[in-house]
């Protein structure tokens, strides 16, 4: 196993200037960007394997590439809320912030129950990260109650009108992904009803919200073999319309 130091100059290896300018237009200091790109990221994180010892030890070196990376080969079942709360508490962008949630907390279970805690915090990367797992466990979690579906609904009706953008889009994101699972929540017109109310808000965040979220809810349709449903403006949900007519 190859040390931190070891890693982290293979990441200093693989950076680029032009990668690294982007890394910046997302909020990260450049004083913390090393330029590598994801797909790299991600076949080190393979090579490496999930190693909850160097997955610490990269998150503390303040790297962005080697939080990208400490993500990915961190344990999930090692992750205490504790843990998850400073990490999250370093996060200064959204590609963490997601890589985060759909890389190791959505296989951490104890994140569910805490959530609602997340999603009141101020913070706007700590919010997001709430609704960012709300999405995750719309797309990955099928066994989950209908009755969570709904608590989920009430935390978006809650915190719609924050109109940070990395926030407001973090909730129509959870709001749609909700509604695509019909077949597994029965929820889809509580999903369209309080995306209407929100549209019609003298809030202009919960306007922007519920209006993008429309966008994708006033549009859905099933594809055969298929759960979850899907845009009638995809390829896919364009076929299955045409069938239907």
């Amino acid at each position: 196993m190859p040390t931190v130091q070891q890693i982290i100059q293979q990441l200093r290896v693989y950076g680029s200037e032009e990668h690294r300018a982007s890394k910046a237009r997302l909020g990260v200091p450049l004083t913390s960007a090393l330029g590598v790109p994801l797909p790299v990221i991600r076949q080190m994180g393979k090579e490496l394997g999930r190693n909850q010892k160097l997955a610490l030890a990269l998150w503390q070196s303040g790297l962005h590439e080697a939080r990208l990376l400490a993500a990915l080969v961190a344990e999930p079942d090692k992750m205490t809320v504790e843990l998850i709360d400073e990490w999250l508490s370093d996060v200064v962008s959204w590609d963490l912030c997601d890589h985060l949630c759909n890389n190791l907390l959505v296989e951490a279970p104890l994140c569910w129950p805490h959530i609602p805690a997340w999603a009141k915090d101020e913070r706007e990367f700590v919010r997001r990260a709430a609704f960012a797992l709300i999405c995750n466990l719309s797309i990955h979690q099928t066994q989950a109650e209908k009755a969570l579906v709904k608590e989920h609904l009430k935390l978006i009706r809650r915190y719609a009108h924050d109109g940070r953008n990395y926030v407001k889009k973090a909730v129509s994101w959870a709001l749609r992904e909700i509604g695509k699972r019909e077949a597994d929540f029965g929820v889809l017109a509580e999903a369209r009803a309080l995306a209407e109310e929100l549209a019609k808000s003298k809030n202009a965040a919960e306007r922007w919200v519920g209006n993008d979220a429309l966008k994708e809810l006033a549009a859905l349709t099933s594809v055969p073999g298929r759960k979850r449903l899907v845009s009638n403006k995809t390829k896919s949900g364009a076929q299955a319309m045409r069938k239907l007519k």
